[in-house]
């Protein structure tokens, strides 16, 4: 499709052991956004796969990487009774030069180089969270990764998804000196790349580990790996919340296959370090793929969304964090912002988060201090009672989920279907 090679899904039934598998858009799971779909066994004829192929040429870009580049930096004949601009239209994204005449209200004229060195303020987010999901790092998350990457010895930053943190690496590398951090943008938004080179950004599908820019974009990537004069390097990762994890971590392990391939400072057993920014709730999801991973407590905050704000308290705050397989207690969290060290965990957790001698760790996922079941055996939300005809704790209103009712794919009591042994997983 537009995107990419599709992923291969499987579609159930209740009570039947297998399911039929069909592709989709690996990106695009509203069908509005991309209309692709292929059964597994479905035989494509010529004229149909003639009609995609076209049909994908026609939702490319209007213009290549290099084009972009080669008019970000064009000069215009000069003729004296002509002013030009550069400016940027907020209808269709483009940046270009512009007869003083052509204003309008959908322009926006004067371009600075300084605007130019942070696109993620003239770029309209894209906030389909189920595809772009374009929710920028506030100023205070942003600065936070980026002194925590310094500090802990980076000087390369492969920014998957992350745009606001690859601007303010580049805009400040620009204006001081002794920052020695890079930064290589992997996005699907490629809007970016009329601001950046073809060695600052790839246009990319996290989804599916699509290089648009095919081998050329490839070795973009591999020779920004290369930790050349000992320059160590981190992946830094924002994915949409809406998508799916499993497709998500194969696209990092192929990254993170990538930085072993480059044979440096003996990294061919190890993994990549990593940031991966993702709420707390999917925190069994990412284990499951990268068991090595833990969770920091640090509230990651957001521009433009309504309620993924630090400093505000239940169900209203942030619940985004980081995930990293670097070893804990070297994430230094603020203590100015009431994070503290916790001796017996060896790592920073939110002041909230109180240490539980049965546990044995500070158990609080949300911030808020949880409480512990004997019962259950383990720690849950203070707002959570056990309820005996669930065997479990849950809200004290709930509506109780002990029926006879099974697995909805094999009918069997014991499992959910994500988990059922009779399905097949893709």
């Amino acid at each position: 499709c537009p995107l990419g090679p599709a992923l291969l899904f499987v579609k159930t039934s209740q009570g039947k052991e297998e399911g039929r598998r069909f592709y989709s858009c690996s990106a695009c799971r509203d069908r509005k956004d991309c209309n692709f779909f292929q059964w597994e066994d479905e035989k494509v004829s010529e004229t149909r796969l003639a009609a995609r192929e076209e049909y994908n040429r026609s939702h490319q870009p209007p213009f290549t990487h290099r084009q972009n580049v080669e008019r970000k930096y064009e000069t215009p004949f000069r003729a004296p009774f002509l002013i030009f601009h550069r400016g940027f239209f907020k209808v269709c994204f483009l940046l270009s030069l512009v007869f003083k005449e052509h204003w309008d209200h959908q322009f926006l004229c004067d371009i600075s180089n300084a605007q130019l060195r942070s696109p993620s303020q003239l770029l309209y987010p894209l906030e389909n969270k189920k595809t772009n999901a374009q929710y920028l790092f506030a100023d205070r998350s942003c600065q936070f990764l980026l002194d925590l990457i310094i500090d802990l010895g980076f000087r390369r930053v492969l920014s998957v998804g992350t745009p606001r943190l690859h601007e303010m690496i580049q805009s400040k590398a620009s204006q001081e000196e002794d920052l020695r951090v890079r930064s290589l943008l992997l996005d699907i938004d490629f809007r970016y790349s009329q601001f950046y080179t073809e060695d600052e950004f790839c246009h990319y599908n996290m989804f599916n580990h699509y290089f648009f820019g095919g081998e050329a974009a490839r070795e973009t990537c591999r020779k920004f790996l290369c930790q050349e004069n000992g320059e160590r390097v981190i992946m830094v990762t924002d994915p949409p919340f809406g998508g799916l994890v499993e497709a998500l971590a194969s696209s990092f392990k192929k990254l993170m296959a990538m930085w072993r391939e480059t044979g440096r400072e003996g990294n061919t057993s190890q993994e990549m370090p990593m940031f991966w920014i993702f709420p707390y709730y999917f925190e069994s999801r990412i284990l499951e793929f990268f068991p090595s991973f833990s969770m920091m407590d640090y509230q990651v905050d957001y521009d433009n969304h309504a309620l993924y704000k630090h400093g505000k308290t239940g169900r209203r705050q942030s619940p985004v964090r980081i995930f990293t397989n670097l070893t804990p207690s070297v994430i230094v969290l603020p203590v100015e912002e009431g994070y503290r060290f916790c001796a017996l965990c060896q790592r920073y957790v939110s002041s909230g988060n109180q240490h539980c001698e049965i546990c044995d760790s500070c158990t609080s996922k949300d911030g808020r201090r949880w409480k512990h079941c004997v019962l259950c055996k383990k720690c849950v939300k203070p707002s959570w009672f056990h309820c005996n005809n669930c065997n479990c704790c849950a809200l004290e209103n709930h509506t109780c989920e002990k029926t006879d009712a099974g697995c909805f794919v094999c009918g069997n009591a014991g499992h959910k279907r994500s988990t059922c042994p009779s399905l097949s997983h893709t």
